[in-house]
């Protein structure tokens, strides 16, 4: 039997072929603007946290804000206007409006490894909107792709050990631009418009994946091209029952590799051998993995050695990288046809010239900066130690009893980074201990569960 990869490579290039014809292959061509030497940047890293790193996980609001907040007085985030109006005003006379904040430890952050502060990722930034300016000139296709673009693209695709990546808005806007090429395939390769059922393309979903694979799906449905099939949260005997019924010859199975809000993974070592039994395309998304997991940040795909058994992933670098945009890592093939089909991709503006300068330097400062991984998985160790939660990520989900309880608790998701200490941690469960009893804390699902109160 033909491996997954090498059945859908030749999908793939028959896809491409009336495409061709038609002169609808759109194509990348990356622009070198004025000064352009992206290869030049010094990577500065440093061995241990650094003074700016807390400002990721450390903020202050007013004490109008705050009181608002635990009161559940709803807003339309006007609480400052007094402040704001002042300081526009430059009113710092006797008796202008003052108000007193309050600093917070932040414990909702998606900056795991504390990047959003890192003065080497904040000087490409600031170095190329010096050299270029912010604006990202038009959308990828026509005259936004520059060679900053194409640096990234590459620096990602060694990451996630793949041929080649497509950089794409957002995190969301990559689900939906392969969701939305992956529902066009089936009328490309059939000729026609509304091909029939055998000729869809079946696609098995967890039932908890992200909303924008969801969207994407939908979207895909739009087009009449695809199947899908909902398999319940890892459950992977459920998958195997749904696709040893599918009779469809095209197959794509789409799954978070880290769950956002339960913190669980995906049972990647199953994945990869229901792939090999049932030849179907393994579609996941890193937004949570990505530069935390793995020996060298590649992700929960590395993390549990099956980087070759995956053929696409999508990530994001709003999360781990501390800057914004999205990905996808990929064949040379695929990317071709996601640029020319996937409609969130070509409608869209390219990311900022740089913003793509700052992703890059995170990408080099998170492959160096090996402590920030292992910091965080010591929070990780340090939340198990002081609560008794056998937690198993950066993510955790603590689902409290009743309506009240969450009210009283204010905090359902808690996320880790590698700029927490010790001592945060300390502050936080004892925080919570005041709500809740973690001794009645229980872990249940055997797959990957998440905390009950």
């Amino acid at each position: 039997m033909e491996m997954p990869s090498a059945c859908w490579d030749t999908w793939v290039s028959k896809a491409l072929v009336p495409l061709n014809s038609r002169n609808h292959i759109l194509s990348l061509r990356p622009i070198h603007l004025r000064k352009d030497k992206p290869r030049s940047q010094p990577l500065v890293v440093f061995d241990d946290m650094q003074q700016w790193d807390r400002s990721s996980v450390e903020v202050e609001i007013s004490e109008t804000t705050f009181n608002r907040w635990v009161n559940y007085t709803t807003s339309s985030g006007d609480d400052d206007d007094d402040i704001i109006h002042s300081a526009v005003a430059g009113n710092d006379e006797p008796g202008a409006f003052h108000e007193k904040f309050k600093k917070l430890i932040l414990f909702s952050t998606n900056d795991y490894l504390g990047l959003s502060s890192h003065p080497t990722i904040g000087s490409a930034a600031a170095k190329a909107a010096l050299e270029h300016g912010m604006g990202p000139r038009g959308a990828a296709l026509s005259c936004g792709y520059t060679s900053y673009h194409r640096l990234l693209e590459s620096s990602l695709a060694d990451l996630k050990k793949k041929e080649d990546c497509l950089l794409c808005p957002t995190g969301c806007a990559a689900n939906m631009a392969l969701m939305s090429t992956i529902g066009s395939m089936a009328s490309l390769l059939a000729g026609k418009e509304l091909p029939s059922g055998d000729e869809m393309t079946a696609v098995f979903s967890d039932a908890l994946n992200h909303a924008s694979i969801i969207d994407g799906i939908r979207v895909a449905e739009r087009q009449k091209g695809v199947k899908v099939y909902i398999y319940k949260h890892c459950d992977m005997s459920h998958l195997n029952e749904l696709l040893s019924q599918c009779r469809m010859r095209r197959k794509v199975v789409v799954t978070d590799s880290l769950f956002s809000m339960d913190g669980d993974y995906a049972p990647m070592v199953e994945l990869a051998r229901l792939r090999k039994k049932h030849n179907f395309l393994l579609v996941i998304d890193e937004a949570h993995g990505t530069f935390v997991c793995g020996k060298n940040g590649g992700g929960v795909a590395e993390e549990f050695n099956c980087e070759k058994d995956v053929d696409i992933c999508i990530g994001t670098l709003s999360k781990a990288a501390g800057c914004h945009g999205g990905f996808i890592a990929c064949s040379k093939s695929w990317k071709l046809l996601i640029q020319s089909r996937g409609r969130s991709f070509i409608f869209s503006t390219a990311t900022p010239v740089p913003v793509a300068a700052a992703a890059h330097a995170a990408v080099g400062v998170a492959k160096h900066e090996t402590w920030r991984r292992k910091a965080l998985w010591n929070r990780v160790k340090d939340f198990h130690l002081l609560t008794g939660i056998p937690v198993t990520s950066h993510i955790i989900s603590l689902v409290v009893g009743s309506e009240d309880k969450a009210q009283q608790a204010s905090r359902l998701r808690v996320a880790l980074s590698a700029v927490h200490t010790r001592q945060d941690l300390e502050n936080l469960t004892a925080a919570l201990s005041r709500c809740i009893n973690f001794q009645d804390v229980r872990m249940y699902s055997s797959n990957c569960g998440y905390a009950r109160l």
